[in-house]
């Protein structure tokens, strides 16, 4: 029998992006800095980001400020859709406004997310192999971070919808053998300055 030891998974939603989201603004790459600050001394042993370049900048950015992490692209740490519910699974009231948002999406993105969402889920979660803990970061967008929470809460599929997370505010995730997953902290966005906060949240969501 395989070894398995417990794993922590850092993920963290990119810096603020520009409006044609080539590039990170000046307060997104503020933003990464500030949170490869706080992880540093974290015993992590990469930093996974996606192909984007706001994902791949906000993750040089965070590795500058840590000891020698390698860096790795995955297209499973990319933006798309995890998962596409059928109106059945949502809840009636909210249906209509859920499935029109999800429309708004090219369909390429929208039928290729599902594979990828369970690409992330087997190489980033669950325990982690041999008798030493992992520490992973994993700098991704909005859709993953809210799918992965999901998963790790066992919440329906269709949960990852409604999860906010904040640019580069910082969720932690616990996968022990033996033990269900556990959120140790989520959107969490300490080790930024008040006026670097709640950026990428709909202005009804800040409270």
């Amino acid at each position: 029998m395989t070894e398995t030891a417990t794993r922590y998974l850092y993920l963290a939603r990119h810096g603020e992006a520009t409006a044609d989201e080539t590039e990170l603004t000046e307060a997104g790459r503020r933003q990464a800095v500030l949170l490869g600050e706080r992880l540093r001394g974290t015993p992590l042993s990469a930093v996974h980001h996606g192909p984007l370049p706001r994902a791949a900048q906000t993750a040089r950015l965070i590795a500058d400020q840590l000891d020698g992490v390698p860096l790795r692209a995955s297209e499973p740490a990319g933006d798309y859709i995890p998962h596409l519910p059928r109106r059945e699974e949502l809840p009636p009231d909210s249906a209509d406004a859920l499935l029109a948002f999800l429309g708004q999406f090219p369909a390429e993105e929208r039928e290729r997310g599902p594979a990828l969402a369970a690409q992330a889920l087997a190489r980033f979660t669950g325990p982690a192999e041999g008798a030493v803990p992992r520490h992973e970061l994993l700098v991704t967008h909005n859709f993953l971070v809210g799918w992965l929470v999901r998963a790790a809460l066992d919440a329906p599929e269709w949960r990852w919808m409604g999860l906010n997370h904040g640019n580069a505010a910082l969720t932690v995730i616990r996968y022990a053998p033996g033990k269900p997953s556990a959120v140790l902290c989520h959107n969490d966005t300490r080790h930024l300055p008040p006026e670097l906060r709640w950026t990428g949240f709909p202005p009804d969501l800040r409270v």
